[in-house]
């Protein structure tokens, strides 16, 4: 039995959902996003609610998957989703060229520009080493959120690279003298 697949899932005000077929579209004030669900899922509204119904019990894997992606839809075009990084390492840092490139200067020869996808805005504090990257799509924002730390993932020995905000990491101890 999948407990969140169960779960209804509340419309907010404003929020408009279209179902045709395996494609639920959610419009909110945030934007329109289209959800392709998986087959023998089907979604339905009831009383200010979405429901997620499996046809047979082969698809309960898939139940709360779907259920999951409708409901990040939802928020998404309510709310919207945010991840935000932060740029450890001295002259490590990041600034926005234009509305659409971010430059990233990481330690590297050459600074990294990384063209921001449609639908994607990112903040870039005063100090230059806190982003905030936003957007409707909550798998767009982290897949550009795992992308600009992939630039220069953090380094165990010293902490120095991009990470997310919060991240623990676990810091290696170095070489030791010879004996």
């Amino acid at each position: 039995m999948s407990r969140i697949g169960k779960k209804p899932i509340p419309l907010p005000q404003g929020v408009k959902v279209k179902i045709e077929g395996d494609t639920v579209s959610v419009e909110g004030p945030k934007g329109k996003l289209d959800t392709k669900l998986p087959p023998g899922i089907r979604v339905e509204q009831q009383d200010g609610h979405l429901v997620a119904i499996r046809e047979k019990e082969e698809q309960a894997a898939l139940h709360g998957l779907a259920r999951a992606l409708v409901n990040n839809a939802v928020e998404g075009v309510t709310k919207g989703w945010t991840r935000e990084l932060e740029i450890v390492g001295i002259g490590y840092r990041a600034e926005m060229k234009g509305k659409g490139t971010v430059v990233f200067n990481l330690g590297y020869s050459h600074a990294i520009e990384y063209p921001l996808p449609s639908g994607i805005a990112v903040t870039v504090d005063p100090k230059q080493t806190k982003l905030t990257i936003s957007g409707i799509d909550r798998q767009k924002v982290g897949q550009v959120a795992a992308e600009m730390r992939s630039l220069r993932p953090p380094d165990p020995y010293k902490n120095k690279g991009v990470r997310y905000l919060g991240e623990r990491l676990k810091k290696k101890v170095g070489k030791t003298g010879a004996k």
